[in-house]
């Protein structure tokens, strides 16, 4: 017997039948969906969500009936490429392109599901993609679906309450002090400026290397500007799979002044002496991008006979060189150009332990258990 005016059923088999009209077929006569249920009450809420969703299709004619794709490219053309860095544009497009529109792409927005997201995030991880590739991915895919939902293109959002696989934290690489003085005397050796040096002595990334010039440096006043970062990056839609851009440092804290010691003073502006052209890491009176600077840096350590590393371990040498000698993290996060103190600490909670056990033997000799 139906509860009135609800149109809900107790079936013969048991369960709970609740019907809904989904609107007429081309002949004019009602077609029905249906809903089923062990209980009353949990009929009864999907009844209601669904109704609620043809009320709301109802009432906005208008609202967004492409395919994912389709919203995926007004979201970043026109809602958000005002707001990101170029490489950052990028980067979405080609995370989307690759990861997202293959499966997802041609489907309708407005019927993208929980299911199909989890879906997606199960695909990734069969693909092979790193959890933090995969987290990385559908956050900028969460993002865009949110936005799809505050501007009421959508009436539900498929995220809500589907948890993202847990980032496992990989292991920094940090060269030891031994390991550290034979890649600068391999370093050392090259007659022009070593990104290498400027590396473990200012720990600026590789593409804020890559784009110094010497007017970013004031010699006399001791200071480095970071003002920009040059990247080469995935492109769709041309014939060149990459292309290098210019653009503003990682985030608005990454533009920033850095000291210039003695010794590095002393080394640059023997360098600038020599230089031809105005980069500082110059590569045929212009610049060298990131993928050159990485090529040298191999033949670099294989020099100096040290286990193959990235160049970013470099950055993460600095930082904890920075540590062992006893550098407060807000000045090493200021140093690193960190979004925030907390991001430095969790990249170097490991280093900052030995720091940490310092600190308690310090405190611990002042303890007088003979009263």
């Amino acid at each position: 017997m139906a509860k009135k005016g609800e149109n809900i059923y107790k079936r013969r088999d048991g369960r709970w039948e609740g019907r809904y009209r989904k609107g007429r077929n081309k002949q004019g006569k009602l077609v029905y969906g249906y809903v089923y249920g062990q209980k009353y009450s949990e009929v009864k809420v999907e009844l209601e969500r669904i109704k609620s969703h043809y009320r709301f299709q109802m009432q906005h004619a208008d609202f967004f009936q492409g395919t994912v794709e389709e919203w995926l490219v007004y979201w970043l053309d026109h809602l958000i490429i005002r707001q990101i860095k170029k490489s950052t544009y990028a980067s979405y497009q080609t995370k989307m392109h690759n990861h997202i529109l293959p499966y997802l792409g041609k489907k309708k927005l407005s019927k993208l599901s929980k299911k199909d997201i989890l879906e997606v995030l199960f695909l990734l991880s069969d693909k092979g993609l790193s959890t933090t590739s995969i987290h990385n991915t559908l956050t900028i895919f969460k993002s865009a679906i949110n936005k799809a939902y505050t501007e009421k293109a959508i009436l539900d959002n498929p995220f809500d309450g589907v948890v993202f696989p847990p980032i496992k934290k990989k292991e920094i690489g940090v060269l030891s002090v031994e390991q550290q003085r034979k890649l600068e005397k391999a370093a050392l050796q090259n007659t022009e400026c070593s990104p290498v040096i400027i590396a473990l002595y200012t720990g600026l990334r590789i593409g804020e290397i890559s784009g110094l010039t010497w007017s970013d440096i004031d010699l006399e006043n001791k200071i480095i500007h970071v003002v920009r970062t040059i990247q080469r990056v995935s492109v769709t839609g041309k014939s060149a799979k990459t292309e290098v851009i210019f653009d503003l440092p990682k985030s608005k804290n990454s533009v920033r002044k850095i000291p210039i010691a003695q010794n590095l003073l002393t080394y640059l502006t023997e360098k600038k002496k020599l230089s031809v052209g105005n980069y500082v890491v110059n590569n045929k009176n212009s610049f060298a991008e990131p993928r050159l600077i990485n090529y040298h840096f191999k033949q670099t350590v294989e020099q100096a006979k040290i286990p193959s590393i990235h160049f970013h371990a470099l950055r993460h040498t600095f930082a904890t060189r920075c540590i062992e000698n006893g550098i407060d993290i807000a000045t090493l996060s200021r140093l690193l150009g960190h979004q925030s103190i907390k991001l430095t600490l969790d990249t170097y909670a490991g280093s900052l332990w030995e720091t940490r056990e310092q600190a308690m033997s310090i405190v611990d000799a002042t303890l007088n258990l003979n009263g």
